[in-house]
């Protein structure tokens, strides 16, 4: 057993537990926590993982991640709707420039990502 198992199995639980979160909370995206998780629970728990991996809901994008490094369209209108009202949000809640400066270069930088990652169909499947 790896030392470090109870760390990748606590991130992975903490990973989904954020994702399930996203799903009720718009500001925060659900597919890159389930990544996480999976990433987490391949190196802690491989029950977990393939618990995951096969999931109903949470499955899918894992897989299409995992097959093609590919996000949906979906997935990535979504993300940086999210993203752009996250950024709106802070600036109306009267956050100080520095702040708003380092929020906007990070989201700047996980948009450029997603966007420049190929496209795949969204099929349950996949």
């Amino acid at each position: 057993m790896s030392a470090l198992r109870p760390f990748w199995i606590s991130l992975g639980c903490v990973s989904v537990a954020a994702g399930v979160v996203g799903i009720a909370l718009p500001l925060l995206p659900t597919t890159p926590f389930l990544l996480l998780a999976a990433f987490c629970f391949a190196r802690g728990s491989p029950r977990l993982h393939a618990w995951l991996s096969e999931h109903p809901r949470f499955g899918p994008p894992i897989r299409q991640w995992r097959r093609h490094r590919a996000v949906s369209r979906r997935n990535k209108i979504r993300a940086v709707m999210v993203m752009a009202a996250a950024l709106g949000l802070t600036l109306l809640a009267g956050f100080p420039l520095p702040v708003l400066v380092i929020q906007g270069v990070v989201m700047l930088l996980v948009a450029t990502f997603l966007l420049t990652r190929p496209e795949v169909p969204d099929d349950p499947g996949a």
